[in-house]
């Protein structure tokens, strides 16, 4: 029987693209449960779909999941799967990125990921292309639903994910000191002060085989983690003539429970303490093990093996302003300095506390502050170590370093989260052009010359941070090297090249912000040129210039006194042209969004007024159709303009009204109308009548058209369906602008299709318009009826 607490549950739309989850340190299980309708065929169709269009979710401990770097994320071997997190170390400076399924059911355990904040990211492709500002998408759409819950332990010293492991919380005896521990380790007793020495309040405890589970937590930023056992002994509970080999193994973890096979270190303390250098503040997990190492057999240890110990440990911190194993180089701690504009929400740049420096835009001077280059502890040069907090609400802002000298620089950067770097810990590093982190997933660099280096930490984690600045020689005093440190929500500005965006994620606790790119850039910075300077000279020369295919319905409606078709053709056409013209860059003369709506509304209401024109009817009707198109256009055009379903709509809603049009036109002609009295004869002679009726309804409407119009017409119309369905991000150009030139010409045919047939007699309409009167419509429709009549 275990002791379960459901923490939270968290269900998430269907409009979710980015979400974390929290947590907490005694949790022992999360669940994730997704449902969407991907539908993809087996892993041979991952493997051979392109990148760009493949959904994918993205998985990432501390900070956002940012996939497309370099492209380097990807895992196309498998599907996600709880298997997918054994033996991972850590997701905080990579990622893991997956095939979305049509169904995804994860239970991870503490054992698999740590606590604290994890996102999961939703993407529909990856690429350069994802950030490049596009008026519309034509790629698939994807929906999806899914809970995420999270389960603790009910009680804080039971963990594991079955809450069965006992776990003994490490705190120091305030009745203890440095004596009597024993240690050979001068450096500590030479520094007492400095170190904070404790043993187990419980003093010596005794355990028949069973692992011990020890959890440290380790405050602050220290120099050396010391871990070691005293009055260790081996009892035999049972009598036994095997010689035994035996050890104290043990396994240590950072932020989560080691296992045999995933740790961070191991050895066996009855021989040789556990010694860990520069270790990070957080909390430490220690499995004790008593093993019997020369017969491998932990089952008999277990059973007839007693083994007592006293434990004891050490956390090392230097001075403040101090840091290194002998405490000899300099620490500084960067404070927050506003920028220019401080409307931008956690965008800041980073001055060392001290008087050395002065406050300056483009950084601070490294030499003033640098250490003694001659107090270098070996051969791995002198350090000088820096320290910031990064605000957990800031968490996937950008960290910027930029060192700049005169002469060539003389300095590596290390960078690592939670504690100090060294040569064999970072999490980022820059040596020279050709030893870096250059090439990992949350590293970018953008200038690396003998005078200049500057890099980006993509998507930093929330928390302390430190760089180290490793010397390899003493300093130019003929040269100056200044160091500029700031948290920036986009990298690199964009490039010069779109708007940085910034979003808060469904918990409304942090902000992550996001490149939104030109038409010819994409690229999460948008560094990556997608359309040249050529090319978009045409593109743009294609878009804007295709719309003057509206001269020809608007002069055609000028020229027969349609004045509100002008209107509408003269509109459509200019506000395309203005709208194109925003799109690709070269002038805006109003806002994007407010174009966009003109420029659909109007073609959309140019196209059913074709068709309303059509119809012969007063004005008074013309215009009551009208309005209830031009509403429901207005709504297709502001709810979801660049839908492919919308050329079908507005098709529909143009014949709708042709037919309205009709009706009303039929309805006003035969308001009076009456069928002769010898109408009333047998059936035979009535279905005569009625089929005399629509053979010369149909001969009615077929001199109301010129039909060659008609096709070409529709004709056109095809082709403009054609060009809307071609239409894609790459060709976008070509299409679209034929399809200006289609949907115009198509309506010019329209227009030109109907005929001015003159009515029979004096009694027609001056303006030319086909009407009948009452008597000649009665003739028209019964004409042997009235025959007969003459002749008698």
């Amino acid at each position: 029987m275990y002791s379960f607490l459901v923490v939270y549950s968290i269900a998430f739309p269907r409009c979710y693209d980015k979400d974390a989850v929290e947590l907490p340190p005694w949790f022992s299980s999360m669940s994730l449960a997704l449902e969407s309708d991907v539908n993809l065929q087996g892993l041979d169709e991952v493997k051979n779909a392109s990148g760009s269009s493949m959904p994918i979710i993205c998985v990432r401990e501390g900070s956002p999941p940012l996939p497309d770097v370099h492209n380097t994320s990807i895992t196309v071997t498998d599907y996600i799967s709880n298997d997918s997190f054994i033996g991972t170390q850590s997701l905080q400076n990579v990622e893991k990125c997956y095939p979305v399924q049509k169904s995804i059911w994860l239970q991870l355990t503490n054992e698999q990921i740590s606590p604290g904040t994890w996102y999961f990211g939703l993407f529909n492709g990856i690429g350069p292309v994802r950030t490049q500002s596009k008026m519309i998408n034509r790629g698939s759409v994807y929906s999806f639903s899914g809970n995420i819950s999270v389960e603790g332990c009910s009680t804080l010293t039971m963990l594991g994910q079955f809450c069965n492991q006992t776990v003994n919380m490490l705190s120091c005896n305030d009745g203890y000191n440095l004596t009597g521990i024993r240690l050979q380790n001068e450096l500590y007793k030479g520094m007492e002060n400095n170190a904070i020495a404790c043993r187990d309040a419980n003093g010596i405890v005794c355990h028949e085989g069973e692992p011990k589970i020890y959890v440290l937590d380790v405050m602050g930023i220290g120099e050396e983690l010391f871990i070691a056992v005293a009055n260790l002994t081996f009892s035999q509970t049972q009598p036994s003539n095997i010689t035994r080999n035996l050890s104290l193994l043990y396994y240590a973890r950072y932020g989560m429970m080691p296992l045999k096979a995933v740790y961070d270190f191991s050895g066996d303390l009855s021989k040789a303490p556990l010694v860990i250098k520069f270790p990070k503040a957080g909390r430490w997990y220690i499995t004790i093990q008593p093993s019997d190492v020369l017969n491998r057999s932990e089952a008999g240890v277990r059973d007839s093996l007693k083994t007592c110990y006293l434990l004891i440990w050490q956390v090392f911190q230097c001075p403040l302003g101090k840091a290194g194993l002998n405490c000899t180089f300099e620490r500084y701690n960067l404070q927050t300095v506003l920028r220019a504009n401080p409307t931008i929400p956690f965008e800041s740049k980073f001055m060392p506390i001290s008087g050395k420096v002065s406050n300056d835009p483009n950084g601070f001077s490294l030499e003033p502050i640098l250490s003694n280059f001659s107090t270098g502890e070996n051969r791995d040069g002198s350090w000088t170590f820096f320290v910031l907090d990064v605000p957990y609400g800031a968490t996937g802002g950008n960290v910027h370093i930029r060192l700049s000298s005169r002469s060539k620089i003389n300095y590596e950067i290390y960078a690592r989260y939670g504690g100090l770097p060294s040569l064999s810990s970072w999490d980022y590093f820059y040596a020279n052009s050709t030893s870096s982190s250059n090439g990992s997933m949350f590293f970018k660099m953008y200038d690396y010359s003998d005078q200049m280096i500057s890099f980006y930490m993509l998507y930093v984690r929330g928390g302390t941070w430190s760089f180290g600045l490793r010397q390899l020689h003493s300093a130019d005093s003929t040269g100056q090297t200044d160091i500029f440190v700031s948290l920036e929500r986009c990298p690199h500005k964009c490039s010069s090249h779109g708007s940085c965006q910034s979003m808060l994620d469904t918990g409304g606790l942090s902000l992550y912000s996001y490149c939104e790119c030109d038409r010819n850039h994409g690229g999460f910075d948008c560094s990556v040129e997608l359309v040249s300077h050529r090319g978009h000279i045409k593109q743009s020369i294609f878009l804007i210039a295709s719309n003057a295919a509206a001269v020809f319905p608007a002069y055609w409606a000028l020229r027969n006194k349609a004045f509100a078709e002008w209107v509408l053709y003269t509109s459509s056409g200019i506000s395309s042209a203005l709208y194109h013209a925003c799109d690709v860059g070269t002038w805006c003369v109003l806002s994007f969004r407010v174009l966009q709506f003109l420029d659909f509304w109007l073609s959309f209401m140019a196209v059913v007024s074709t068709f309303v024109y059509l119809a012969t009817i007063s004005d008074a009707a013309k215009r009551t159709i009208h309005t209830i198109l031009a509403i429901i256009t207005a709504l297709l055009a502001e709810m979801g303009p660049t839908r492919s379903k919308n050329i079908g709509y507005v098709i529909g809603l143009g014949t709708l009204g042709l037919l309205a049009g009709w009706l009303v036109e039929f309805c006003a002609r035969n308001r009076t109308f009456s069928f002769p009295g010898q109408f009333h004869m047998n059936l035979l002679e009535r279905w005569d009548i009625i089929k005399v009726w629509i053979r010369n309804t149909i001969r009615t409407i077929i001199k109301r058209f010129r039909w060659g119009f008609i096709i070409a017409g529709f004709a056109a119309l095809a082709m403009a369906a054609i060009c809307w369905k071609m239409e894609s991000t790459k060709n976008y150009w070509i299409w679209h602008s034929l399809w200006h030139i289609s949907i115009y010409t198509s309506s010019f045919l329209f227009l030109c299709s109907k005929a001015k047939v003159l009515s029979c007699g004096n009694n027609g309409p001056s303006d030319g318009s086909y009407e009948l009167t009452y008597v000649q419509f009665q003739y028209f429709i019964f004409p042997e009826y009235y025959d007969r009549l003459v002749k008698v």
